[in-house]
């Protein structure tokens, strides 16, 4: 009983400290993962819900700190090479299942997860594939995992290769799963480089309904998947900075706070890391997952360093 109070008592201490200015995304990551691996998240099932909670907030707040000409300029030139990336990324995934024998539902999970939105894309695909709880338990488990993985590797590669804030930006929304991700690393690496990220991310990830509903129709399923309404609000606060320029320092204000919101985001996001869930993946999974993220990683790296993405 002690202990569990103890513990209890060090996650809201830890999640307090995530609210201050000076902890960065990545030590709140860091430290969820930690706490959690170490010690027990005690309230795993509602750091999971408010996780998906606070990003949403965190990405609409974010909304404010751009106006909607940057927004559709960054997201009209994103469309093309958006579309590429999401048919390239599902085509390798349905080969990889050869090399690394899973579940065709599984592997497809991880696939438009790869190549969308990550566990917002599972999460929309599972209904309309018909999977298994576990089918989807697995594909998310890998996608979060490497999810982890990329917003503390994302920020040091792209100082390695030196990439502009623009580019990097580019890079993290084709390159990592989900938007949480995105846009932890992209906060890391620079301010142009978070807004860039943002903006083509969520362009991505409006990619899920049609996506979905050209699946639903070819497998002819009877689910369906809308756009996820964040990002009608991130939208809709870019026109309220455009349009309403008077209060400039309040949105000023909603978007620092919304950044902070990302750190809160990110430790909850850790602590859902467990020892179990490591467990839960398995080996060809996980393979096939990592390789398809390196390959598409690597890919789009290329492309940007060669100006073919710009």
């Amino acid at each position: 009983m002690i202990e569990q109070l103890g513990r209890k008592s060090l996650f809201l201490v830890l999640l307090g400290l995530c609210a201050v200015p000076f902890v960065t995304t990545t030590e709140g990551l860091v430290a969820g993962i930690l706490f959690s691996i170490f010690l027990g998240n005690p309230w795993a099932v509602e750091s999971s819900a408010w996780s998906k909670k606070l990003l949403q907030i965190s990405v609409v707040g974010l909304g404010f700190g751009s106006g909607i000409g940057e927004v559709w300029s960054v997201g009209r030139a994103s469309v093309v090479y958006t579309m590429v990336g999401i048919t390239l990324t599902l085509v390798l995934g349905k080969l990889l299942r050869k090399i690394f024998p899973s579940s065709p539902k599984t592997a497809a999970l991880i696939a438009f997860g790869t190549a969308i939105c990550g566990g917002s894309a599972i999460a929309a695909m599972a209904p309309v594939l018909k999977s298994e709880d576990d089918e989807t338990a697995i594909a998310l488990a890998t996608v979060f995992t490497l999810n982890a993985v990329a917003l503390l590797l994302f920020p040091t590669l792209g100082h390695l290769f030196d990439l502009s804030q623009y580019q990097f930006g580019e890079w993290a929304a084709l390159a990592i799963h989900d938007t949480s991700s995105v846009v932890g690393a992209a906060a890391a690496y620079g301010p142009e480089a978070l807004a860039v990220g943002t903006t083509v991310k969520l362009t991505r990830a409006m990619w899920i309904a049609p996506v979905a509903l050209g699946t639903a129709l070819v497998l002819k399923s009877d689910k369906r998947a809308k756009i996820p309404l964040f990002i009608i609000g991130f939208v809709a606060a870019s026109m309220i900075h455009t349009f309403i320029p008077q209060f400039a320092s309040i949105y000023a204000m909603l978007a620092g706070v919304a950044k902070q919101c990302l750190v809160l985001t990110l430790f909850l996001i850790g602590a859902g890391l467990s020892k179990s869930l490591l467990k839960k993946v398995g080996f060809a999974p996980m393979a096939l997952g990592l390789t398809l993220w390196f390959l598409v990683g690597s890919l789009t790296l290329g492309a940007i360093l060669a100006g073919w993405i710009h």
